[in-house]
């Protein structure tokens, strides 16, 4: 169910990529999902996990790598963390 939700926001949505961006967002509140790979850093889910809370944004913890990520998203390099 996760992998066909980020396809279909990958598709329909413009996407921020990586975990400066998706933080920055975060604190700002303009961020509504954040999808997370199997190999994102834990101290990088535990900040995002810390600023959702408050804003209730919705986590996806994905059960695939970040390479799997970067080739549904059309990129070169690994993605652990995006958000929409």
């Amino acid at each position: 169910m996760s992998l066909e939700t980020l396809r279909s926001v990958v598709k329909s949505e413009k996407v921020t990529l990586g975990a400066k961006e998706v933080l920055r967002k975060l604190r700002k509140g303009e961020v509504k999902k954040v999808f997370l790979a199997s190999t994102c850093s834990s101290i990088v889910k535990d900040e995002v996990k810390r600023y959702s809370k408050s804003k209730e944004i919705e986590i996806i913890e994905l059960s695939i790598p970040s390479a799997e990520v970067a080739l549904i998203c059309k990129k070169n390099y690994p993605i652990s963390i995006l958000s929409c």
